[in-house]
């Protein structure tokens, strides 16, 4: 089944470029030149994935990230002129899964966009849920309970959380995530890890500044605790 993008994104010069571009690589692309346009045409659904420009008029790409995020987990990349890494931070936080600086090589958006939808592709349908404790996670489904309750995470929070799981008591450096993570070796954002492993931390863990389940390893990155003894120790 062929692939269906949503490109939102107000200049018109960048959409005709990036929009014959990606169907020469064969994928469905669709266009909404606004926040609010981008947004309706999210909620009716069918959408693989969605690019996502900052600078919008009417309401901002955070801001559409922001109510997108809290409808749908479609993986969402977004692109930026601005070169201060605190919105970038901030991008992520909200929920984006990758980014993108402008100007950009239309061949790096097409191998990003390829290492998102490969991750979401990559989950067999029949892979069995992996509990740890109170925390399960089902890889089929794409959806992670603690006690039975189910918390929300990005496309790309849970694809980590994911890899870090399957490599539950070993060591993994934040290059060696973004290389599991993303499929490939581009070029990371140095603190992108960081910020998701925040995200996730914050959605499973009881105390999310003193973490037990994943622990940070000083000099290693981190580590996926298997289990958690009376004395707080972790294996």
């Amino acid at each position: 089944m062929t692939d269906r993008l949503l490109l939102i994104e107000d200049d018109e010069r960048l959409v005709g470029m990036v929009t014959k571009y990606l169907r020469a690589a064969g994928f469905e692309v669709e266009h909404s030149s606004t926040g609010e346009a981008g947004l309706a045409r999210l909620a009716r659904g069918n959408i693989s994935a969605v690019v996502l420009d900052v600078m919008l008029p009417g309401i901002d790409g955070l801001e559409v990230c922001r109510q997108a995020r809290a409808v749908s987990d479609v993986p969402i990349l977004m692109l930026t002129a601005r070169g201060d890494e605190t919105d970038r931070i901030v991008g992520l936080e909200i929920g984006a899964d990758d980014y993108l600086p402008k100007p950009f090589n239309p061949r790096e958006l097409l191998a990003r966009l390829r290492a998102v939808l490969r991750r979401r592709h990559a989950i067999a349908r029949g892979d069995t849920i992996l509990r740890f404790g109170r925390l399960e996670i089902d890889p089929a489904s794409r959806q992670v309970w603690v006690d039975g309750a189910e918390r929300s995470l990005t496309s790309y929070q849970f694809d980590l959380l994911l890899i870090l799981a399957r490599h539950a008591g070993r060591p993994l450096s934040r290059d060696q995530l973004m290389d599991l993570v993303k499929g490939e070796s581009l070029e990371a954002f140095d603190r992108s890890i960081d910020v998701h492993i925040s995200r996730i931390r914050a959605a499973i863990e009881d105390d999310p500044k003193h973490p037990k389940r994943i622990i940070t390893i000083r000099g290693a990155g981190y580590l996926f605790a298997r289990t958690q003894d009376s004395r707080g120790s972790h294996r």
